[in-house]
């Protein structure tokens, strides 16, 4: 796959998974207006580490982007276990930049498995994504989209229970079809 059709796959993923199924409330306000930048890293950590450097940086300088994914298919993330580890030194390193409160991660990944889970929950699916992702939103757009939000818990109890709804065979075709970069256009 080309830089194009990953970003293409991921943006496929955002509209079918993540806004119609509502998994990210405010998604569908910055999809809309093109408010997203995407950008592919194929190479190792210190790449990815890189990118997300440079991407606090074009958030700091560009206001009209709401938010950046980071899609990093390359090998240095392919395994969950080492992704975690990326997304560990990343945290770190948002910090050091000196952007605590300023931008936070959000992590997805095909083989995302939250602590406790078990392999097959479907649970998992709810931050599963056809490649792995480093997500770079703005604390202010969370503040204020959260400022309308009774309870924050609730978004988290919608996803489980739409996850539990469509079930897992739903969500391995769809991945499974992103990944394979077939998109609406029949890429």
């Amino acid at each position: 796959m080309n830089d194009t059709q990953f970003i293409e796959a991921t943006m496929r993923w955002v509209d079918d998974i993540v806004i119609n199924h509502n998994f990210c409330p405010f998604a569908g306000f910055v999809r809309q207006p093109g408010q997203i930048h995407c950008v592919v890293v194929n190479g190792d950590a210190g790449d990815v580490i890189t990118s997300l450097f440079d991407e606090c940086k074009r958030l700091d300088e560009q206001d009209n982007i709401a938010t950046t994914l980071i899609i990093a298919p390359s090998s240095s993330t392919a395994s969950f276990d080492d992704y975690l580890d990326v997304l560990a030194i990343c945290d770190r390193m948002l910090s050091d930049w000196g952007y605590t409160g300023v931008y936070q991660l959000a992590s997805f990944h095909p083989d995302y498995q939250f602590d406790g889970e078990a392999k097959d929950s479907v649970a998992n699916y709810t931050n599963r994504s056809p490649f792995p992702l480093l997500h770079l939103i703005r604390e202010r757009d969370i503040a204020r989209y959260m400022k309308n939000e009774d309870d924050a818990e609730k978004i988290y109890t919608h996803n489980i229970a739409k996850a539990n709804e469509l079930g897992c065979p739903y969500f391995e075709k769809v991945l499974k079809e992103m990944r394979s970069a077939k998109n609406k256009n029949g890429l």
